[in-house]
């Protein structure tokens, strides 16, 4: 037999070889490079044309980027150290960075919006990210209040005297609503306005006279810059989440006439261009108040922009709604959840998830109209660049102050889009 077995078996292998470095064109660089710009004679073409691309433009604007000048009163004053070469003339931002980023605030208060900037994140903190301390949420809710002091001034009461209108609409929806979800809903709504018309001023003025505390007042006319776009820009995206999400819930509904309301509202405002309802808030909006009344325009333009923005993402939280599976729905019911906890606990959850990326999108669409308040008067930075130019030290610079404000858009734009792209994996349930 053994015989027979070492006939039948040529050649067995005592010993393993050691292994092998795989070929250069599977390694580190030279493989990605290989996939990725080299797979095909298409890909290839296109690599080699932008390739050509890139040095065509470091060839003409690298010059302008090292031969900037950085020091210089004045735009003559640049041209003189360039002596005819090409450069950037970016002492203009050195000499107006401040205008830039602040408008005509006071430059004595410049600690009051820096303040507010660094407490919006703090505010922001426990709602982005969950391993921020949940008791965080209560200075979350009074942020806005004391935002508004920090930035406009005046009586400390007047913004808290807002907020306990909001404690009084909370307090008269825990009374109603056992007896009926509509009259609490009513009261919830009439109970802080009627508060603000009737009670708020009085009491501020009162405890004003008690306890005097207060800061220096600023105009809005005085706010402008990346400060202004700030200001719009997120409160218009704190509050038309929430609203758009109603909005979204009520073209849903069951009932005709809410549905009839939100139906209009939205189709309403996204027929309508945004530069009509600016101009709607700066010039029309008076006529429609009583004789006398000041509404601040910075206001006005929030709320336009917030109800614009609002009818967008009501469609985008729609879709994602659209997008759930039906069971969900049958899952809620099953449980015996009624139509609020299913919302709150089941519904919604799984449809913001879905519509994050366009949530997003929204979102950064709206910070990037802020620019169009300058069409009303009010001087974003965009508005302050014609200012800047008006002036005769710096007549006729453009690419530098654009290339400045372009550059701070695309830090706040680029952080929202990376921040989405986070909760996206961190939200990710499956496993591919």
């Amino acid at each position: 037999m053994s015989d027979t077995h070492a006939q039948t078996v040529g050649f067995v292998r005592e010993t393993m070889l050691p292994p092998e470095q795989p070929p250069v064109t599977q390694l580190g660089a030279v493989r990605w490079m290989r996939e990725n710009l080299f797979s095909g004679w298409l890909n290839s073409l296109l690599t080699i044309a932008s390739l050509y691309v890139v040095f065509w433009l470091a060839l003409h604007i690298g010059p302008w980027f090292l031969n900037s000048v950085w020091n210089a009163g004045s735009l003559a004053e640049c041209r003189q150290i360039l002596e005819g070469q090409t450069g950037a003339c970016f002492a203009v931002i050195v000499d107006r960075w401040q205008q830039l980023l602040y408008g005509f605030y006071p430059a004595h208060l410049y600690w009051r919006p820096n303040l507010a900037l660094v407490l919006m994140f703090v505010a922001f903190a426990p709602l982005l990210f969950p391993s921020v301390p949940r008791r965080l949420f209560w200075f979350s809710a009074t942020y806005p209040a004391l935002a508004y002091w920090l930035l406009w001034g005046g009586t400390v009461w007047f913004p808290i005297s807002v907020l306990l209108g909001f404690a009084a609409g909370y307090l008269a929806w825990r009374a109603t609503r056992n007896l009926n979800a509509i009259v609490a809903a009513i009261a919830a709504v009439l109970v802080p306005v009627l508060w603000w018309a009737v009670v708020s001023a009085p009491l501020a003025g009162l405890l004003q006279s008690l306890v005097p505390a207060s800061l220096q007042p600023v105009r809005s006319d005085r706010f402008g810059g990346f400060m202004l776009s700030i200001i719009i820009g997120v409160t218009g995206i704190s509050l038309s989440l929430p609203l758009g999400i109603i909005l979204a819930l009520g073209r849903k509904s069951d009932m005709f006439l809410v549905k009839t309301l939100c139906v209009g509202f939205i189709e309403f405002i996204r027929g309508v261009p945004l530069i009509t309802l600016l101009f709607t808030a700066s010039l029309l909006l008076n006529y429609f108040l009583p004789p006398g009344t000041s509404f601040d325009i910075i206001l006005r333009v929030i709320i336009m922009v917030t109800l614009f923005a609002a009818a967008y993402m009501a469609e985008v939280i729609r879709g994602g709604l659209a997008a759930l599976p039906r069971g969900q729905y049958e899952a809620a019911d099953s449980l015996g959840l009624d139509y609020w906890k299913a919302q709150r606990l089941i519904i919604m959850p799984q449809a913001l998830k879905i519509a994050i990326p366009g949530i997003v999108n929204t979102f950064i669409g709206l910070f990037k109209d802020t620019t169009l308040v300058v069409f009303i008067g009010l001087l974003d930075p965009l508005g302050l660049t014609n200012a800047i130019r008006a002036d005769t030290n710096w007549n006729g610079i453009y690419w530098e102050l654009f290339l400045f404000v372009g550059l701070l858009f695309f830090i706040f734009c680029f952080g929202m889009s990376r921040y989405s792209q986070h909760l996206e994996r961190r939200l990710k349930t499956d496993h591919r």
